[in-house]
């Protein structure tokens, strides 16, 4: 007699479950996503006659940006050097002042009075864009690069607050408890088991934060917060798009620069 023949079970394959498993909800919540979109896109005020009329315009300075212009180099090197003293000073007071923000702002740490206290500066910090907040401190302070250096203050605390403070609260608690074990008080706590758990992470934000106060200071400078965007703005002004050009590609190359920079500082970090 012979034997059974032995039957292999089928291959299984594994997919990922859906976010929304009931197919009604999920395929209806698509539904009104399609609606809204054509409901947005059909009641904003396109004037299609404008933009058809625009469009020869945006030739022309594009046209009129190549080949970019470089004769006027000390200008442009004056803007550049106050947009980087704004943006380096902003980023030293905001990570300065964003340290004990965040510790304020840990919840596992801080009471609760304090934990909200630090929480709401922290959120009013991030509730506005550096283009408002300039505008706020050159009405409050006038034009020039004291308006820039408060607006990037203000927006680094707001930025590395939150994420330091975040990152205080994953710590190992492990440490802390053995300091507090050997009687060690809140101060000595943090600078022995809390800083030096988020030391590699702060080094990151901060470089971080220097990048992106580079671009803002570019930014703000257009409303007359001081650097580069003032003297950007006043190019696009007069009309002067080859200079413009000029200064947009010395910003990319700027920014491409910082970012090399940072991440070879953080690779001799860690």
């Amino acid at each position: 007699m012979a034997p059974p023949e032995s039957s292999s079970p089928l291959p299984r394959t594994w997919r990922k479950p859906p976010f929304i498993a009931n197919p009604l909800v999920r395929y209806g919540l698509l539904a009104l996503l399609v609606v809204y979109l054509v409901w947005a896109f059909g009641t904003l005020p396109f004037n299609w006659q404008r933009i058809a009329e625009g469009l020869p315009r945006a030739a022309s300075i594009f046209g009129g940006g190549f080949p970019p212009s470089f004769q006027r180099m000390e200008l442009m090197l004056t803007g550049f050097k106050e947009s980087f003293q704004i943006a380096i000073l902003a980023t030293l007071l905001g990570v300065l002042l964003s340290i004990p923000f965040a510790v304020m702002a840990a919840r596992n740490i801080a009471p609760l009075p304090v934990y909200l206290f630090g929480r709401a500066v922290i959120i009013v910090s991030r509730s506005f864009h550096p283009v408002i907040v300039a505008i706020l401190f050159v009405a409050a302070v006038g034009f020039g690069p004291l308006a820039g250096i408060l607006t990037l203050t203000l927006y680094s605390i707001g930025f590395v607050g939150k994420l330091l403070a975040e990152e205080i609260e994953e710590i190992d608690w492990g440490q802390v408890e053995a300091m507090r074990a050997a009687g060690a008080g809140f101060l000595a706590t943090l600078f022995y088991a809390v800083f030096p758990q988020i030391l590699p992470r702060q080094v990151g934000l901060s470089m971080y934060q220097l990048d992106s106060n580079l671009r803002a200071s570019a930014v703000v400078g257009i409303v007359g917060a001081g650097g580069i965007g003032g003297t950007l703005m006043n190019a696009f002004g007069r009309y002067d798009y080859d200079f413009a050009f000029a200064i947009l590609l010395v910003i990319i190359a700027v920014i491409l620069l910082s970012e090399g920079f940072s991440g070879w500082v953080r690779k001799k970090i860690w």
